[in-house]
């Protein structure tokens, strides 16, 4: 059996599978964590309620858990409060930076309270730090990112929105 220590650095090493450079930790869709004599309760809550890798992630944590000596794993998918933005980290803004991901910028909306902006803030280049950016497109790969580019290095970037 795995003290709840041991496993918080259990999942500090299960990497999020579409920005395999963060953990589920860091990321801060592992809200919860509970140790019993039946085994371990995990709370996780996805980026957003539609998002395709939630089933993978709770395998993936699962998996470590067990192969770390857990025993029996329960993953409970918690949408409320909705995961946001201001969940991440400070060390998974910065490794998002270095892969090439724009991290958010600004706080998400509380409440729903989020001010009006009618021309959008230029993005921040992760490769070369300009501020000469472009929007491409409302979404990247997944419907969390927007897709940029940089006008001085030329190079596309996401930009992980803030929600």
């Amino acid at each position: 059996m795995l003290s709840e220590t041991q496993a918080w650095q259990v999942l500090e090493g299960v990497p999020d599978p579409e920005i395999p450079v963060v953990s589920v930790v860091e990321l801060g869709i592992v809200r919860e964590l509970a140790c019993g004599e039946d085994g371990l309760r995990v709370v996780v809550t996805p980026t957003y309620s539609g998002c395709p890798a939630t089933e993978v992630i709770a395998e993936s944590i699962r998996a470590a858990l067990q192969a770390a000596g857990a025993g029996e794993v329960d993953i409970e998918t918690r949408l409320d409060p909705a995961w946001t933005t201001d969940w991440i980290g400070e060390t998974a803004r910065d490794k998002l930076r270095a892969y090439g991901i724009a991290p958010p910028s600004g706080k998400a909306a509380v409440g729903g309270a989020q001010p009006i902006r009618f021309v959008a803030k230029a993005q921040t280049c992760p490769r070369c730090g300009s501020t000469d950016t472009e929007r491409l497109s409302e979404f990247g790969a997944t419907a969390c990112k927007a897709l940029y580019r940089c006008r001085a290095c030329r190079e596309p970037f996401e930009y992980f929105k803030p929600i």
